[in-house]
């Protein structure tokens, strides 16, 4: 068994005509049982949760992009009724983005810490998001108490050192499809010496398509290629890897038992 830990289905929606079924059924051909759709606005999310409701192993989260533009800031109340569905597993995501963003970004770090409130309150982890701003991720999440519930660090492009640092707070690491690319040695010599228990796999779908099939649209059943890869660059066989990343998954983001 294997799970894809993010991907956006409602982009695949868009891209493939709403055929979510034809995707989730692809997926489970390819032993990706479950399935967490990641929200990045507030606007979509009830779309998130009826595709969660509605297919089996999938499952949502609620938060807004450090990216996505809003004419008003998502409160704390409005991010956790949207969050209390029993079918929202997870915060996020959410986090800072300097790259993309210039100017004053002190309404990044508010909207961060709104999410980090929320989680803390609802109980459910973290989903992170991280470009360009490393030392202040890690520094909101350590003053906001971030490690009472934990997380991931999606689509993991830094070092080893942050990694370290990051699952000193308690949260997961996770490698999408860039861990396959030719130029990516320094991810790989992170997932390389990443123990097996602190790691998640994820497509970030439908972005970042793994070898082989870079430059086209990603699918949640494309994260068999992720995890086949670092149990190629562990030396060790792929279903440890399927194994130790679907665990990982159901202990940190509490999955609850299928209703249908």
């Amino acid at each position: 068994m294997l799970v894809d830990s993010h991907c956006h289905l409602t982009l695949l929606d868009r891209e493939h005509h709403g055929s979510t079924e034809q995707i989730v059924a692809a997926a489970k051909r390819e032993g990706v049982d479950r399935l967490l759709c990641v929200s990045v606005d507030l606007e979509t999310v009830p779309h998130i949760i009826q595709l969660a409701k509605t297919h089996q192993g999938v499952f949502a989260s609620v938060g807004m992009h450090p990216n996505t533009a809003a004419t008003i800031e998502p409160g704390f109340d409005e991010l956790a009724a949207l969050a209390a569905d029993p079918c929202v597993i997870a915060i996020g995501e959410t986090g800072l983005d300097y790259y993309r963003s210039e100017g004053d970004l002190a309404w990044q770090r508010d909207r961060f810490r709104t999410h980090i409130a929320v989680a803390k309150a609802l109980r459910k982890p973290l989903i992170i998001h991280n470009r360009e701003a490393t030392e202040d991720v890690l520094e909101v999440l350590h003053q906001d108490g971030a490690h009472a519930v934990g997380g991931v660090m999606h689509c993991f492009v830094d070092t080893w050192e942050t990694a370290q640092r990051a699952m000193d707070l308690g949260f997961y690491v996770s490698f999408s499809g860039i861990v396959t690319f030719r130029n990516a040695k320094s991810v790989q010599e992170v997932a390389r010496r990443m123990p097996l228990e602190r790691m998640l796999v994820e497509t970030d779908a439908p972005y970042l398509a793994p070898v082989p099939h870079r430059g086209k649209s990603n699918q949640p059943a494309y994260v068999r290629y992720v995890a086949e890869y670092i149990a190629e660059l562990k030396g060790i066989p792929a279903q440890e890897v399927f194994a130790a990343t679907t665990r990982n998954f159901v202990t940190l983001f509490k999955p609850p038992a299928p209703l249908h």
